[in-house]
């Protein structure tokens, strides 16, 4: 598969896992009037879930004949991915707001391309290699 294509194909996932994230965290807070620390954990599981099966199957899909991780590895390499995206982000995040005074808001929307970016890389060369 051309990189484009899979870049392509990561961009789609990534957009539909931040409608989910935005739709499960409306429906805990405001249906089911959850706490919002909890509709976040809960909506962010819920998104990684689906990012999962859809960078398995759909983004990084494996040869048939090739001889791959075992899926728990996968999963665990796919957390850890995760953990380094959102340091990554974080990170940047913090720096953008605390050191460089940017708007809060601009600063979460730039901290999606630098999490986009290393959870990209991360899986395609840890996760799904």
């Amino acid at each position: 598969m051309k990189e484009s294509v899979r870049i392509f194909r990561f961009t789609v996932v990534g957009t539909l896992n931040a409608l989910i994230t935005a739709l499960v965290v409306w429906l805990m807070m405001h249906i089911h009037e959850q706490d919002y620390l909890l509709a976040n954990v809960v909506a962010y599981i819920v998104a990684q879930i689906h990012n999962f099966i859809w960078s398995k199957y759909w983004i990084f899909p494996l040869d048939t004949d090739a001889k791959k991780n075992s899926i728990w590895h996968q999963i665990l390499f796919f957390v850890c991915a995760f953990a380094m995206a959102y340091t990554a982000q974080f990170l940047f995040l913090l720096l953008l707001v605390e050191v460089f005074h940017c708007n809060e808001y601009l600063a979460q929307f730039l901290g999606l391309f630098v999490y986009g970016a290393v959870n990209f890389i991360a899986n395609r060369r840890i996760t799904f290699r």
